[in-house]
């Protein structure tokens, strides 16, 4: 592998090359080779750019989670009447939440990398701290936050569902929500 003496790209092409790495394999399936191969980088480019693999992750997970929020932002942005927060939120489950491939299993990768270590909980809420003050553009506080789960558990039900519901059952799930 030839290297570069002058690469600024380095650091974010081994940040995404992390993503792909664990997207194939897991979190437990990433190493500092397998991520170094991905990103075409001398296997010593990884401690020094990243002082250890929770690091790389938490850049990973982050850059992960600020791309999605950024989607869910776009999304909502010209929403200007309740039908059309229900049009966005319907795809938003069934089209931008799982834009990418891989979005589905960074997504649990990351929950459940949360789950096992605290330190990585902060990622989770400041997505969900995201995802709720855009809500809050056309709701209040607690609907915001009740409507975020519900996103959330209709995203993966349709995810992992192999006969998942369609687009009209969204609409009504969140129509029904939002007139409660």
């Amino acid at each position: 592998m030839a290297t570069r003496r002058n690469d600024p790209d380095r650091r974010d092409r081994i940040i995404d090359a992390a993503l792909s790495v664990i997207a194939e394999g897991g979190v437990a399936g990433t190493s500092h080779r397998r991520v170094a191969d991905r990103a075409g980088v001398p296997l010593g480019s990884m401690t020094y750019h990243f002082t250890s693999m929770d690091e790389l992750l938490r850049e990973a997970f982050t850059r992960f989670a600020e791309r999605v929020s950024e989607r869910f932002a776009a999304r909502l942005s010209a929403v200007a009447s309740r039908d059309e927060l229900a049009t966005a939120i319907v795809d938003l489950v069934h089209k931008d939440l799982v834009a990418g491939p891989d979005d589905l299993v960074l997504t649990l990768e990351l929950y459940t990398l949360a789950a096992r270590k605290p330190a990585f909980r902060k990622i989770t809420h400041d997505w969900m701290r995201r995802s709720r003050a855009v809500l809050e553009q056309h709701v209040d506080a607690r609907t915001s936050h009740k409507l975020d789960a519900l996103i959330e558990g209709l995203f993966i039900h349709v995810s992992l569902d192999p006969t998942p519901h369609g687009r009209d059952v969204t609409r009504d799930a969140v129509l029904q929500f939002l007139s409660s």
